[in-house]
């Protein structure tokens, strides 16, 4: 808990950035945002950079493309649950989309989420690096090396 404290200025810098990259993305797409949205792009920008500090570069780039996509599907279903069907704020409907759930979550977003992860990963890696002073980032893409 003290680890977490000491880097909490780090952690709401990360937070903001991206909340700030996730509002963009929604602004390229869709033309108009939700301060909500704000937020959840903040908590999943920082859970995609955690991924790095539980397997400290050894996992394929791949893989964290994958947990990333999961992180945000999943955090996109419950803000769906929460903001759309209890509070029925309308934030978005996927209804409309093939393979989606109770209209909040669909596949071809989940897939999308997937391509975009990496940028959050970089992004968050050379933040960390060049301004927290973390380990330089590398990256494998599709495998694993151990023992060199």
């Amino acid at each position: 808990m003290l680890e977490f404290l000491r880097e909490l200025p780090k952690h709401l810098v990360l937070f903001l950035i991206g909340g700030f990259l996730y509002v963009c993305v929604e602004l390229l797409f869709r033309g108009y945002s939700y301060p909500s949205m704000f937020v959840l792009g903040g908590i999943c920008f920082f859970l995609i950079g955690e991924i790095n500090e539980i397997y400290p570069w050894e996992m394929p780039l791949i893989s964290q493309m994958f947990i990333s996509m999961i992180i945000v599907t999943v955090l996109e279903f419950l803000f769906g649950v929460v903001l759309n069907i209890i509070l029925k704020i309308g934030v978005w409907d996927y209804s409309a989309m093939p393979y989606n759930l109770f209209g909040q979550i669909c596949l071809l977003f989940s897939v999308a989420w997937f391509f975009l992860s990496v940028i959050a990963i970089i992004a968050d890696d050379y933040i960390r690096y060049i301004f927290y002073g973390e380990e330089k980032p590398r990256y494998n893409i599709f495998y694993c090396r151990h023992g060199t």
